[in-house]
């Protein structure tokens, strides 16, 4: 029998209705068992899942599953109900940097707004549950290929220019620094050839993310293989 402490919430209910009570199995227990465990075995992956939609419908893999275990339970325990109900992740990476792990979580670009309304207090949240790792979110997008004379031919819909290279390399770094604001870039030029880009970040935000901003330019240069720094200068009079 399952036990009501530990029952399926009501719209999950179905997956439990043509299960026999185990007192009433008989010499069909172990069988009946067996049932009871599969059943919860499907309904703890349905659960675990519940808050991920991966490109292409394939599987979440362990860390995905824990990350969206970590939003359901917020889902449901949290004053953050109403705003995660209509969300969901698209997949989610762990990364190491410096000898400390970061974790990265994309979301679907339609539905970057209303993370970042929550993106706060979602982090500060998610940081508790994984032993303080920091938590970045990021929408996940696609880079198209510059066209060439055969692809033009081929496809007459020109490419949206926030599909290119340089527009989602730009959009991947507004979404690291969230919710401060890009004020200013400067482009520094090595002998070797090799480039660092510097970031200035509006300067009213740098207690709350100057202790991210290894993390930031760890995180970007996994993502694109580019080099960023970042600074607070002072406002301009």
């Amino acid at each position: 029998m399952v036990n009501k402490a530990s029952a399926p919430p009501r719209h999950h209910a179905h997956l439990f209705r043509a299960v026999p009570d185990s007192d009433t199995c008989g010499a069909n227990r172990i069988v009946c068992d067996v049932v009871l465990s599969l059943l919860h075995a499907g309904y703890k992956m349905l659960t675990t899942g519940a808050k991920i939609v991966k490109t292409g419908g394939s599987e979440p893999d362990a860390f995905e599953g824990q990350i969206s275990q970590a939003l359901l339970e917020l889902e449901m325990n949290s004053d953050l109900k109403a705003q995660l109900k209509e969300l969901h992740i698209t997949k989610a990476k762990e990364i190491e940097l410096s000898g400390k792990k970061s974790i990265i979580i994309y979301v679907p670009v339609p539905q970057l707004k209303q993370f970042q309304k929550i993106q706060t207090r979602l982090v500060r949240e998610l940081e508790k549950k994984f032993s303080g790792n920091h938590v970045v979110f990021v929408a996940e997008r696609k880079i198209l290929p510059k066209p060439t004379r055969k692809t033009r031919t081929k496809n007459k819909q020109k490419r949206p220019r926030s599909r290119t290279l340089t527009a989602v390399y730009d959009a991947i770094l507004e979404d690291l620094v969230f919710p401060a604001e890009i004020v200013g870039k400067r482009i520094r030029v090595r002998l070797d050839g090799s480039q660092l880009t510097k970031v200035h970040l509006d300067k009213t935000q740098q207690t709350n993310i100057e202790h991210k901003v290894e993390t930031f330019s760890g995180v970007y240069k996994k993502l694109t293989g580019r080099e960023v720094s970042f600074e607070f200068p002072e406002p301009y009079l």
